[in-house]
């Protein structure tokens, strides 16, 4: 299916705001760019997110491990779809022996960057050495990014944290090797490897180490709201901004960040959110073989996109009950047009998702 007529004019005015950009070697659309999320950004999401305004996107970090195993449904997140532009892969793993293998696996499958996940704080990457515990040994970094670059032809990124923990802040030292190795960029999540996804992101440590940066430096963390996110890109020293959790209870969040608040008000309506539902659906059949496999897929993304609509709790109760994705689907289309147009108000004080996903 296609957007409506009504739906693909308001997105295509609205990107005619963007501003292309180029982060080393690296050609973007805009300088808001969706975020690598663990479970989520497979194709589907990630062209959908470039149907909405996303200037380019990393995809979910994947095993290097698995990789070089040929596990199946590892080898099925690596794949891209033609439609998609700007997509990095991005993979996690402590050796890089293994992860240059895995590298130049993955650039077969045609990404524009291969990025290295150094910034996942969860308990079974960081006990085998890979995400942020890379972070611990700086002095191990260089030969290990090293190898990775002379594996593929295409340009290395990195996506990291300030640190381990309070007392192991070391940023812009990660950052200096990392340009010293020929990295490209390097994006950082505001927060150290300790607080997990707890607390604030710390824009101040972020601001300052992009004005010292000898990389592009792309910020990430708590951009949930498309008012402080456009306040954000107007003022970072940053060349880039990453949302990650932002976009899943507000799809529109890369268009919205690109008008003023008089102009966002009532722009994008529950009707408009069937139709990205739809066409996340056509999206998942199409990458997914399975009616239980494609429930699942997209089961936890409408109910993400239904808060802060009239009811949603409720919904979001008949949806996980759903057996099948044709009732899933029905449920749902019954739920946004029974909504008849109306706006989401979004409680932003409330906890979302402080388990993970950036």
């Amino acid at each position: 299916m296609t957007f409506s007529t009504q739906l693909q004019s308001k997105i295509d005015s609205i990107k005619l705001k963007q501003k292309p950009i180029q982060l080393g070697t690296i050609p973007f659309n805009s300088p808001l760019l969706l975020a690598p999320m663990a479970s989520i950004c497979n194709w589907p999401f990630r062209l959908l997110m470039q149907d909405l305004g996303a200037g380019g996107s990393v995809s979910e970090l994947i095993s290097a491990h698995a990789i070089n195993h040929g596990n199946p449904r590892t080898m099925n997140m690596l794949k891209i779809s033609p439609k998609e532009v700007n997509i990095g892969i991005q993979l996690f793993g402590e050796d890089a022996r293994r992860m240059s293998e895995a590298a130049k696996v993955a650039q077969n499958f045609g990404p524009n960057f291969i990025d290295i996940n150094m910034g996942c704080p969860v308990r079974k990457v960081v006990t085998k050495g890979g995400g942020s515990a890379l972070l611990k040994s700086p002095k191990d970094l260089a030969p290990f990014l090293e190898k990775i670059k002379k594996s593929i032809s295409i340009p290395l990124t990195i996506k990291i944290r300030m640190g381990w923990d309070a007392e192991g802040i070391n940023a812009d030292e990660i950052v200096h090797i990392a340009k010293e190795e020929g990295v490209e960029f390097v994006a950082i999540h505001g927060r150290t490897r300790a607080q997990q996804y707890t607390g604030e992101a710390n824009w101040d440590y972020i601001e300052k180490l992009a004005t010292e940066s000898p990389l592009p430096l792309i910020g990430n963390g708590d951009l949930h709201q498309a008012e402080s996110t456009r306040q954000r890109m107007l003022t970072t020293n940053c060349q880039a901004l990453m949302i990650a959790r932002g976009a899943l209870r507000n799809p529109f969040i890369f268009l919205e960040s690109l008008v003023e608040l008089k102009e966002r008000e009532n722009l994008f309506t529950s009707s408009d959110y069937l139709e990205v539902i739809k066409k996340l659906e056509e999206y998942t059949c199409e990458a997914f073989e399975g009616d239980r496999v494609r429930l699942i897929q997209l089961r936890k993304l409408i109910v993400w996109f239904s808060s802060g609509f009239p009811k949603a709790s409720l919904f979001r109760g008949q949806v996980f009950e759903t057996k099948s994705l044709q009732d899933c689907m029905k449920y749902t289309e019954d739920f946004f047009l029974e909504l008849n147009a109306a706006t989401k108000k979004i409680d932003y004080n409330q906890a979302f998702m402080n388990s993970g996903h950036g």
